[in-house]
């Protein structure tokens, strides 16, 4: 599979089983910043429940930590200080997985999670996700890719709808409290 290729400084690993502690780390990231007040328990059993060699995990790490961290200089430049860090940290991931098209019946890929840290937006890191969670769909036959977004998550909805992606259906709730 061909990976899609991110600015200097970044790379993209795939994941493994191993990972599930970690993924559930990212996605207790992602729903804080939406509900910082909301209990986050289940999203273990999420994982528990999806997370297999059949739902795909990759990691953006940042390669510039693994050997040093930007400091400022003494002249205001930056400086790369030796870091003992000896694995790149991970700022980023994306989760695939599988849904069923209710309509047709067709088979296809559902982006699970994406996230990237607060600190490293805006730098063309959920698009080149987007583009790979798109290059594994075409590659083992999708014709489509779904996902799911929450309408408070603008920045989110405004890269989607950058990339060609539309709303399809709409996910209704009503409290019984």
């Amino acid at each position: 599979m061909v990976s899609v290729e991110l600015i200097s400084g970044y790379q993209l690993r795939i994941g493994s089983g191993l990972d599930r502690a970690k993924l559930v780390k990212f996605m207790h990231k992602t729903y804080h910043e939406l509900y910082p007040d909301r209990e986050l328990g289940h999203l273990a059993l999420t994982v528990e429940q999806y997370f297999s060699n059949k739902t795909p995990l990759w990691w953006v790490e940042w390669e510039l930590l693994s050997g040093g961290a930007l400091e400022q200089g003494s002249g205001g430049a930056e400086e790369v200080k030796s870091n003992p860090v000896s694995q790149s940290p991970k700022i980023g991931c994306l989760w695939l997985g599988n849904a069923i098209d209710q309509v047709s019946g067709d088979r296809y890929s559902h982006i699970f999670l994406l996230y990237v840290d607060p600190e490293h937006r805006q730098r063309g890191i959920g698009s080149a996700l987007v583009k790979q969670a798109e290059n594994w769909a075409r590659e083992r036959g999708d014709r489509q890719i779904g996902l799911q977004v929450f309408l408070a998550n603008k920045p989110a909805l405004n890269l989607y709808q950058k990339l060609g992606y539309q709303t399809h259906s709409l996910s209704m709730l009503k409290s019984l409290d």
